[in-house]
């Protein structure tokens, strides 16, 4: 275990950020994916229980699955990895004791689990390898009860700030629409192709509703620009990765030249308006994720009047991928003509 690290605190803080990442990809995707779905097959098909028990499972153990996705970014040993996502468990807020026993509610605080997780993390590399053959009995006891005390202790202000900036996004809201429609995909399109994770933030200030549609249009908005504008430079595999994966793939390029994502900002702020104007929502789970696996637009269907007729069904699809498509031809061709240096080479990928 390498605790150099600790000197660099903006490495182990994108390490730290990258588990987090990993961690609410793995444990909420199957939800966003299969959750409404099963619900609505409820009343016909038995197996659809079994479906929504197994992904609200994997939800209720979120906090587990960060713990070791963080440790893992460090490489640190199978005991330490362990005693991290339990440490996580106990300062994430996601148990809460009733009588003689805990019950799991929602996924706890995302915010508060990251930074316990760091801290259990920060602990382990300090410590090293002094206990020797004595880690077994002292490493998880140091960090179940020490670092997951620390996240008990911040757990209710970590929790008032994030409840705080999720309902101040709520009520800005329903008060403008459109408004905040526009900044808030404005905002995911670029969160989109940095450091952060767009599911993380999402889901640590529960946006949910009109705010969480905006912002998968906004995730729409960079997939199919980002791939648009690099489409003569890149492969073709590489271009639909940008939609149907991540647009974060372009991450590093976007450190190098931040002005390489004002066209997709442009038609991100004309989806977030429509997605203010025409009520389209999400949910925490799924705002962040925009065509990837396709939870935006499902999430959008499930939530829409109606849900899956025909209509809502051709509708989200000229939403979350037409209309992208068009505004983003639209802005890629305005930029190239009047400003000659928005060229494809900035969007270039090699992975060779």
């Amino acid at each position: 275990m390498d605790s150099s690290i600790l000197r660099q605190p903006r490495q182990f803080a994108v390490h730290v950020l990258n588990g987090l990442s990993i961690g609410i990809l793995v444990a909420l995707i199957p939800g966003a994916l299969l959750g409404e779905l099963a619900k609505a097959l409820l009343p016909y098909v038995s197996g659809a229980q079994h479906v929504l028990d197994a992904t609200t499972l994997a939800m209720r153990l979120l906090p587990m699955v960060i713990g070791v996705a963080v440790a893992m970014q460090f490489k640190v040993t199978p005991i330490a990895t362990t005693s991290i996502g339990l440490a996580t468990v106990v300062g994430s807020g996601v148990a809460t004791r009733a009588d003689a026993t805990f019950v799991f509610v929602g996924t706890g605080d995302v915010i508060n689990a990251g930074l316990t997780a760091a801290v259990a993390t920060a602990i382990v590399l300090l410590i090293g390898e002094r206990f020797k053959t004595y880690t077994v009995l002292i490493m998880p006891t140091i960090l179940i009860v020490g670092a997951g005390g620390i996240g008990v202790l911040t757990y209710p202000f970590v929790t008032r700030i994030t409840t705080a900036i999720g309902h101040v996004i709520s009520d800005f809201t329903a008060l403008q629409p459109v408004l905040m429609g526009i900044l808030i995909a404005i905002t995911f399109s670029v969160l989109i192709v940095s450091p952060l994770s767009t599911v993380g933030i999402a889901t640590a200030i529960s946006l949910s509703g009109v705010a969480a549609g905006a912002a998968n249009l906004g995730v729409c908005a960079a997939g199919f620009g980002l791939a648009i504008a690099g489409w003569q430079a890149n492969s073709r595999g590489t271009s639909i990765a940008h939609f149907l994966g991540s647009p974060k793939i372009q991450m590093a390029n976007f450190i190098r030249n931040p002005l390489m994502i004002l066209p997709v900002m442009c038609s991100a702020a004309i989806l977030g308006a429509l997605a203010g104007m025409l009520g389209i929502q999400g949910t925490p789970f799924s705002a962040g994720f925009g065509m990837s696996g396709l939870i935006g637009p499902i999430n959008a269907l499930h939530l829409m009047s109606g849900g899956w007729t025909l209509f809502n069904m051709t509708f989200v699809l000229g939403l979350f991928i037409f209309l992208p498509v068009i505004l983003c031809l639209v802005f890629h061709l305005l930029f190239r003509r009047f400003r000659p240096w928005m060229s494809a080479e900035p969007y270039r990928l090699d992975f060779e």
